[in-house]
């Protein structure tokens, strides 16, 4: 019987999967290390923390561990936002701040440090990313075992209604040869009746906004029923008019009392950009063409869902190869600095546009639109704050890949 041999750089790829098979969810970082100690490096994991704004380093046991770092002005946040590796010094010492990612999902940065001085680190540079793109998806896989890798990204404990909320989301981001979905809300340890969706399966794209009446759990259960028959509709293959009814049968049936919540619902062909679209009392989504935002698509309007509004009517747009669609909540159009003055759609659209024209990867675009929203506002917020940006586009889909 033939015995089949790896080079160590394959080995320590078999070596991470078989450390991690059995591992807790609070192992895996130490299983990382384990597995790069015999190639003379060093490996540290930080998760981003639920702001997006600090870089917060996974405990291993034994090892000191280091302080978290900010996702603004330093080399690891670089890596973190642009999804490209940065390179720091060579030999012995040199470093690589690989981006974290599950797919596309942004979830943090490894450091890697050289422990040798007989490796070129630019030649390393393609097979650490193979690494960390593991590690991503491992991270990814043990997370909803246990609570550790939760808990090193959060700051402050989670309200009943964002815990129930964000256990129903998929994750920030998603992307296909020709399509960019990605989200942000917040406040995010507090969000109550705000949440997106999507899915994709063929050439179809399905995505939504909501925003349930009210405001804490009462709002987020209204939300997630919503956002469940929305789902159980879809996955009948119901079409969008069915959709709609759907839901709104369940917030009748559920809800004694009046209980409404807005949204968009669309579909999107990702091989013509035929948009199909319903629009439930909702903020107009904003188009934005080659850069810039020419119009907000008002057509597909209709009384909130849950309000028996007998007529449902689907609208239709023809995007262009490209094409930026930008949905959001009330509760970002309608922030208010000391002044009362409102960051208002115009505010919104022109940073939008300064993002585009900047060529952003779409998460990094909303992560940047959501901290302008939070600094803009005067006080706490008053209303959960949702965005979601789809892009068509290949040249954007090549953006937000490591």
């Amino acid at each position: 019987m033939t015995q089949v041999t790896y080079d160590p750089w394959h080995a320590a790829l078999l070596d991470l999967l078989h450390l991690t098979q059995q591992a807790q969810d609070d192992e895996v970082a130490e299983c990382v290390s384990a597995a790069l100690r015999p190639l003379g490096l060093e490996a540290t994991c930080y998760l981003v923390d639920e702001e997006q704004r600090h870089l917060r380093p996974l405990p291993e046991r034994g090892r000191e561990q280091p302080d978290a770092l900010g996702v603004e002005g330093t080399v690891a946040g670089r890596a973190f936002t642009s999804v490209h590796t940065q390179r720091v010094g060579d030999g012995a010492g040199g470093r690589l701040w690989v981006p974290l990612v599950d797919g596309t999902e942004r979830l943090g940065v490894v450091d890697v440090v050289l422990r040798r001085d007989d490796c070129d680190i630019e030649a390393l540079q393609d097979w650490c990313e193979s690494y960390v793109g593991l590690v991503g998806h491992l991270l990814a896989v043990k997370m909803p075992y246990g609570d550790s890798l939760q808990q090193v990204r959060r700051t402050r404990p989670m309200t009943v209604a964002g815990e129930l909320l964000l256990s129903t989301l998929p994750p920030l981001t998603f992307t296909s040869e020709r399509l960019v979905i990605s989200a942000v809300l917040e406040p995010h340890y507090d969000i109550g009746g705000d949440a997106f969706d999507y899915a994709l399966d063929g050439e179809m794209a399905w995505f939504c906004v909501l925003d349930g009446m009210g405001r804490g759990l009462p709002a987020a259960v209204m939300t997630v029923t919503a956002l469940a028959a929305i789902r159980a509709a879809r996955r009948d293959n119901r079409g969008l008019y069915a959709i709609a009814q759907a839901t709104e049968d369940a917030l009748r049936d559920q809800f004694a009392d009046t209980a409404y919540v807005t949204g968009v619902l669309c579909e999107l062909h990702t091989g013509t950009g035929r948009l199909r679209y319903i629009s439930a009392g909702h903020p107009a989504p904003l188009l934005l063409r080659r850069g810039r935002a020419v119009r907000e698509l008002t057509g597909g309007h209709r009384l909130p869902l849950g309000l028996d509004d007998g007529t449902i009517d689907v609208a239709e747009e023809m995007l262009e190869p490209g094409d930026q669609l930008l949905l959001y909540t009330d509760g970002i159009v309608e922030a208010s600095d000391r002044r009362g003055e409102m960051f208002g759609v115009e505010r919104l659209a022109d940073l939008t546009e300064r993002a585009a024209q900047a060529k952003l990867p779409a998460p990094e675009t909303l992560r940047g639109l959501a901290h302008r929203v939070a600094e803009f506002r005067d006080g706490p917020t008053r209303d959960d704050a949702t965005l979601m940006l789809v892009e068509w586009s290949a040249e954007a889909a090549r953006r937000v890949l490591p």
